[in-house]
């Protein structure tokens, strides 16, 4: 919004605003996240936790679900079982336009954009006694690929992909949600770990600090090639410091978390789940370690693949984030 307003232009906002249901016709949101020890659930958690501070206001109730991640989520979206959901910015995109996994499905033209969230650099974990020092190495390891439905498993397969590997070239591709991978690799049921998440992340402190385990570079030619064809992939860095006795950067790629919603959900709800999270921004960024480099302006655009949902929308212009 201008800093500077005529009493005729700023009636008009207020009357618009005045018009806006209190959610009268959504009562209750789900937000799908992904396993409890990734950054998902938080996320979708302290969403809800702003939501429903100003139920009495707008008669909305915000509820987080742990759920298998990002193609779970976008395919509970678009079945109609789930309000909105936490997704890749790389699965996003495929949903909407109907590619890659969602090809059979073909395009959900109804699924629509809320906002952007946090980085969400690809991570290789393995044991400290391991001989894998880059990410080539894993082939021919035991590996936990991610549980079917996840956007970890759809970004390990469309990096096999561009590598020319399939499941077949590891000794073991075991299919760990996130929150029990980090024991398998600390009791040696597996090798290495493949997981796409915010940092920093419970499930990868923890088996730092319980079996010294460490984080493993994916660079190289294939990796730039990656991200250079790609609209949703980006080069990433693991800062040096994230995690104890990480001494240095560690170089990768990644994509970003979105909040994405359908049509069928109502423009009001949207509208409020959007204020609640920008009228409490540093609120919100405060919330978790993974949302400190949170800007107002690039979560208006950023990896947002889906039309902005109308909900969105009206908030951002009345916010001035957009025309």
């Amino acid at each position: 919004m201008r800093k500077h307003m005529t009493g005729m232009a700023l009636t008009a906002v207020l009357a618009g605003l005045t018009a806006l249901p209190a959610a009268a016709d959504q009562r209750f949101i789900t937000i799908g996240t992904g396993g409890v020890t990734g950054v998902y659930y938080p996320t979708g958690q302290h969403i809800c936790r702003l939501v429903n501070r100003d139920q009495d206001s707008h008669g909305l109730r915000c509820r987080a679900q742990s759920t298998g991640g990002s193609v779970f989520n976008l395919n509970s979206i678009r079945a109609d079982e789930m309000d909105l959901g936490v997704v890749q910015s790389d699965w996003h995109y495929h949903a909407y336009h109907g590619s890659d996994r969602f090809e059979e499905a073909g395009p959900n033209e109804s699924l629509r954009a809320v906002m952007s969230l946090h980085p969400e650099p690809f991570t290789v974990l393995v044991r400290e006694d391991s001989d894998i020092r880059h990410f080539e190495d894993i082939k021919g390891k035991r590996v936990n690929v991610g549980n079917p439905g996840s956007g970890q498993r759809g970004t390990v397969e469309r990096l096999m992909r561009h590598y020319g590997w399939t499941m077949q070239d590891f000794a073991l591709a075991s299919e760990l949600p996130s929150r029990e991978q980090g024991q398998a690799l600390c009791d040696n049921r597996i090798d290495v770990v493949l997981f796409t998440v915010g940092h920093p992340s419970a499930a990868i402190q923890e088996p730092i600090v319980t079996c010294n385990a460490r984080l493993v570079p994916v660079s190289g030619e294939v990796i730039d090639r990656l991200v250079e064809d790609t609209p949703y992939y980006f080069t990433a860095t693991i800062p040096a410091g994230m995690y104890p006795g990480q001494e240095e950067d560690v170089k990768t790629f990644g994509v970003g978390a979105t909040l994405v919603s359908s049509t069928r959900s109502s423009d009001a709800a949207i509208y409020h789940v959007t204020r609640a999270v920008f009228e409490n921004f540093d609120t919100f960024k405060g919330m978790h370690p993974a949302f400190g480099v949170l800007e107002k302006e690039t979560m208006v655009t950023q990896g947002l693949s889906a039309p902005l949902h109308e909900g969105a929308r009206r908030y951002y212009r009345e916010a001035g984030l957009m025309d």
